[in-house]
Parts: structure tokens; C-alpha cells; sequence
């Protein structure tokens, strides 16, 4: 199976090889990984590298939090993703991006406010879950558009706490 995954505006050629195998970009990786206590927390360990991420889809947009950094990918079948663009559907991402809480948990600190400039990688929000704080940063540059949470407030997963524009 072969995928094209868009985080950003970089674009991947993801393929599973089998199930211990995935190329990315070419480059071949051992992977293995497990789902930890049903709640899209996953144990990854990728070359002898052992790594934590909780993983979420929501519309056909995955979020991914690895290592205090949230990430939003677009996951596309090759084939399918080549015969949008040939029939000129091609794809564009949402002009907005709605940070949704990976888990639930408890607003530490919302360090931005709205209308306010937004660098990528500057946080957005300081979540606490399962005794520890997690920074949510603004995978791109843009000016924060709505904010729905606030210190002190219990998030469930999937809500939307905030959004860039």
C-alpha cells in the first residue's frame, strides 16, 4: 500500500512494505508498534527508538502528538490522490486549523489570545493529561481566530480548544 501524507506543506510517499516495514520517502524503517490502554496512545518503537504518541483521525485528518509537538497530517492513497489531480480536483488544505484536544485533560495555560500573530511551532496550549503537561504548538504561521477554551477548563478528547487562520 502506498499513501501520500501532507504535514504542512511537505508531501511524504509513505509505503508499508509488511508489518514490521515502511518506506518513507524511500528510506526504509523498522517499526512496531502498540496501542497502550485503548485510549489512541500508542508505543512506538522505529529502528531500536522508542517513542510515545497519541494518534487521533477526525474527518479524514489525523493528529499526531509526538514528543509535546502536535502534527496534522492529510493521508491520501497514492492512486486516489493522482486521479483527483488529473481530474483537477486536487486538494488544498483547510485555510483553517482547529487544534482539538488529543486527550482529556485539564487547560493549564492558553498563552495566545485571539487575533493574535502565530509563529509555527509557538504554543497554543498547555494541556495537563494523565500527570503530565503536554504543549500544543501551531503547526504553521497565521493569527489565531477563535479561542474556546481558557485556564482551568476540562477538555475531552477531540474538542476543539482553539483555531489559526
Amino acid at each position: 500500500m502506498r499513501y501520500i501524507t501532507t504535514i504542512g506543506e511537505k508531501e511524504y510517499l509513505i509505503e508499508i512494505i509488511d508489518q514490521h516495514h515502511v518506506s518513507v520517502d524511500g528510506e526504509v524503517f523498522n517499526v512496531d508498534f502498540t496501542e497502550i490502554k485503548g485510549q489512541l496512545l500508542y508505543s512506538l518503537l522505529i529502528n531500536g527508538h522508542s517513542l510515545e504518541a497519541l494518534i487521533s483521525a477526525d474527518n479524514g485528518e489525523w493528529q499526531v502528538l509526538l514528543q509535546g509537538t502536535m502534527y496534522q497530517a492529510q493521508v491520501e492513497d497514492e492512486s486516489q490522490k493522482r486521479l483527483k489531480a488529473t481530474l483537477g480536483e486536487g486538494t488544498t488544505p483547510s485555510q483553517e486549523f482547529h487544534l482539538k484536544a488529543p486527550m482529556p485533560g485539564l487547560v493549564i495555560a492558553v498563552p495566545v489570545s485571539e487575533d493574535q500573530a502565530v509563529e509555527k511551532g509557538e504554543v497554543l496550549v498547555i494541556l495537563e493529561s494523565m500527570k503530565m503537561q503536554n504543549e500544543l504548538k501551531s503547526p504553521r504561521a497565521g493569527r489565531v481566530c477563535r479561542v474556546r477554551v481558557k485556564e482551568g477548563d476540562n477538555v475531552e478528547q477531540r474538542q476543539t480548544m482553539l483555531c489559526v487562520m
